[in-house]
This record gives C-alpha cells, structure tokens and sequence, in this order.
C-alpha cells in the first residue's frame, strides 16, 4: 500500500489544521487510503528570523493531539532537537528528520528510542546511497522502523534539482522511500527572505518518483497557499490534492 503524508507545512491556526483534516478524513474514505496528518509545530530552520514559526512545541503538540483525537488521523511531524523527541512522541506516529539535520547522531538516536517510525529526510548536499549511514544509526540505536525521503539537491544558487535514481539507491536500506514532491520543487531564499517555489511541477514530481519506485508521496497541502505563512509557493491547493492522489493510485 503506498503511503500518504500531508497537511500543511506549519501549524498556523486550529481552523487551517480542521480543513485540512477534513478533507483528508473524506479523502481516506472516498479513495481507502491511510493519509497521515503533518505539520510542524516549529519551522526552525526559516530563511529569516522575522520569518512565522508556529506556536511552539507545548501549544502545537496539543493541538495535534486535538486533530488526532478529533478526526484519528496518524501524525507526522519534525523535530530540531534532541530534548524533543519524547514529548513528541507522546502524540506522534511517526517523527521526522529535517533534511539539513540527517547526521546529526543525537538527534536521531534520540528519536529512535521513542520506538517510533522514524523518516529521515535526504539532506540537499547528499546521495541516496549517502543515506544508509543515517539508516544505522537508527537501527543500531534498536529501532528498525525508519523511512527516507528524497526532496532533492542544491542545484547552483536558490534551486533544486531532483536526481531520481536516489529513490532506487535509497530503497537498497529501507523498504519506504517518500518523495516529497512539493519540497523539490522549492527555490530556497529565492522570494527576498523568504523560499519561493513552483507548485504547478507537484504533479509530474510525483509521477516520475513513482515510476523509479517510490511508495509514498509527501505533498504539503494549504487552503490558500498564497497566503500560508510558510512554503506558500511550493504548496498543492487543498482542493487539488484528490486528483493528484488518484494518478498516483492508477
């Protein structure tokens, strides 16, 4: 079964995470998939200070359990620090590696000991095959639960360019490998301070990772993307979401 990871890319509002929820609620039911709910309670890593973090780890956990609760929605979100992992583990399924932070030992060895799955985002600066190293050091800290994810790789000044034959490199260490299909199409501080990005390739990133073998797609999803307050440009219309999902599941 191919795996589903969306939602937006930080908690902006209860009301923005409830729309998407619902629709991801209707989505599983109409198509019978296992969507799993993300986003992040702190985007630590935004290209300016002035930039909008989210409410932090106690706030936005809660609201998550809130989500979870409300809709049973399995959850994704990130982690920047080692001291995270353990409260976030009280709500989430799953606990994501940031793709700058994929060899950070601690980090990851700190997630592994919650005994949840855990996905490790490819860093813009490594290979696919680069990432059996990261793959250790989850397992050797007793958990085999890991997935990885391609989102692509520097490609000169504010770009990225996405070398598919990671998927199959990445697959020679764990059965998931995740193409984040709206991350790949980002333009790193490209907008003045800020990522710009273009959304309209989403589709076709997708398909082309499915057809070198990926078994999940991670699509970034927002009601009004061209207000969200982080990731905007490279974000899906929530309202397309179904119809990118249905190609991939033909």
């Amino acid at each position: 079964m191919q795996t589903f990871i969306c939602g937006p890319c930080v908690i902006e509002s209860m009301e923005c995470l409830e729309a998407v929820a619902e629709e991801l609620v209707r989505l599983n039911n109409i198509l019978g998939t296992d969507i799993i709910f993300k986003a992040s309670f702190d985007k630590a890593n935004r290209t300016s200070i002035h930039s909008f973090r989210g409410p932090g780890l106690e706030k936005g956990m809660q609201m998550l359990a809130d989500i979870k609760a409300k809709y049973g929605l399995r959850i994704l979100t990130d982690i920047h620090e080692s001291h995270q992992a353990a409260p976030v583990a009280e709500v989430a399924d799953i606990i994501q590696i940031p793709a700058f932070l994929c060899r950070q030992t601690d980090l990851l060895v700190s997630a592994a000991q919650t005994g949840k799955v855990v996905n490790i985002k490819k860093a813009q600066f490594l290979s696919g095959d680069d990432m059996q190293y990261p793959v250790q050091k989850v397992r050797e800290s007793g958990n085999d639960n890991v997935w990885l994810t391609e989102r692509g790789n520097i490609y000169g000044y504010n770009n990225l360019a996405v070398d598919f034959r990671n998927i199959a490199d990445m697959k020679k260490y764990t059965d998931t490998v995740i193409m984040d299909c709206t991350h790949s199409v980002q333009r790193p501080g490209a907008a003045g301070g800020k990522s710009g990005g273009n959304r309209e390739f989403v589709p076709a990133m997708a398909l082309a990772a499915k057809a070198f073998g990926a078994n999940g797609f991670f699509f970034e999803v927002h009601p009004d993307p061209e207000h969200a307050l982080s990731d905007g440009p490279n974000m899906l219309y929530l309202k397309d979401l179904e119809t990118v999902i249905k190609s991939l599941l033909n």
